[in-house]
């Protein structure tokens, strides 16, 4: 089951008159960006604070999704295999393997935290102008896919904006291939007799 949620460093509780009512941030915020931030807190298993910071947090980043999903792709050219298009496919496969273990494992906030850099690995490719509309449109695409299972409402009001065939939730998982979610290169020390030689 889900862990203990602590409001003023003490556990929720209608007797100490701690308890956060979720019913005004889910008409403020959106039941999604309530449903996040739980599963953002920490471990499932263990709970963890409660925070209007965080929550707050949480909804920028929500709105930085919401952008993402709605800019217009046609305005990117087709420039094919370039190094930065590589190096999209490849972060888009390794968030993929990243997220679905993950939500296997119930490990939900270190799910959200890798689509959390992805998204911004996304807006740096965009800002730079350095992907095609062919590779943008399937890096959203599984970026919505991927946090479906997590924020099923704002998902699928983006798929239906993008034209997408009903529903989101009808969507397989996306699969990753293992090369391309390989690291590229390593850093590796060598060390004789202890100390560090290169």
């Amino acid at each position: 089951n889900q862990g203990t949620i602590i409001a003023d460093r003490r556990k929720m509780s209608k007797s100490r008159g701690n308890v956060v009512s979720p019913d005004p941030y889910v008409e403020a915020l959106g039941a999604d960006v309530v449903r996040i931030y739980m599963m953002f807190l920490g471990p499932w298993s263990h709970g963890g604070e409660w925070s209007d910071s965080g929550i707050n947090g949480m909804a920028r980043w929500v709105n930085r999704v919401w952008s993402l999903a709605q800019r217009d792709a046609s305005v990117l050219g087709q420039s094919g295999e370039l190094s930065p298009v590589r190096d999209l496919k490849r972060v888009t496969h390794k968030t993929i393997r990243k997220v679905v273990e993950d939500v296997d494992r119930f490990h939900f906030n270190t799910a959200l935290a890798a689509l959390m850099e992805f998204s911004n690995f996304l807006n740096a490719a965009w800002e730079a102008r350095i992907v095609d509309q062919t590779t943008w449109d399937n890096a959203v695409d599984t970026l919505l896919v991927l946090l479906a299972p997590l924020a099923p409402h704002v998902t699928e009001e983006l798929w239906k904006q993008r034209g997408r065939p009903y529903s989101i939730h009808n969507q397989p998982l996306p699969t990753w291939d293992l090369v391309l979610a390989a690291d590229e290169q390593i850093t590796l020390v060598l060390q004789v007799n202890g100390r560090v030689r290169d």
